[in-house]
């Protein structure tokens, strides 16, 4: 596990870094590095926040993670709804009726996440344009 962390904190660690010294210096308003990195982040987070909806309740018997958290396991439910948890989105892996296995906060993340790296690439990309533009009228 140690061999496979390593690399990856060895590259994020310090672009990480980077990101949160121009967040606290102020330079991120007009950065539009800034703002693509930013749209890079989100996209990770969407990516474990799946990641973490799709493995909740991880057990090749659903019943014994629905006993684990203190559920009962109804198969009569999972076998009616049976479309509900295999889909890609949203996420579920209901024990019954009235309990899921995957937290509240994934299936909201997992749009919002998306949604605000859109928004940080097209402002991004406004930055870009709109410094440009302002460079060639100074000339």
């Amino acid at each position: 596990m140690a061999l496979v962390l390593l690399p990856i904190l060895l590259v994020i660690a310090p672009g990480v870094w980077r990101w949160a010294r121009a967040l606290a210096d102020g330079r991120w308003r007009h950065s539009a590095a800034w703002f693509s990195g930013t749209a890079a982040l989100l996209l990770m987070a969407t990516g474990i926040t799946y990641l973490t909806g799709a493995l909740a309740g991880a057990s090749l018997d659903p019943e014994e993670a629905c006993h684990a958290d203190g559920q009962t396991y109804d198969e009569t439910y999972r076998r009616a709804h049976l479309d509900a948890y295999t889909s890609w989105f949203p996420l579920h892996d209901r024990c019954n009726a009235g309990y899921d296995l995957v937290p509240g906060w994934v299936n909201p993340a997992l749009v919002t996440l998306p949604v605000l790296a859109v928004a940080c690439v097209a402002y991004g990309v406004w930055l870009g344009t709109a410094g440009r533009r302002t460079s060639r009228q100074g000339r």
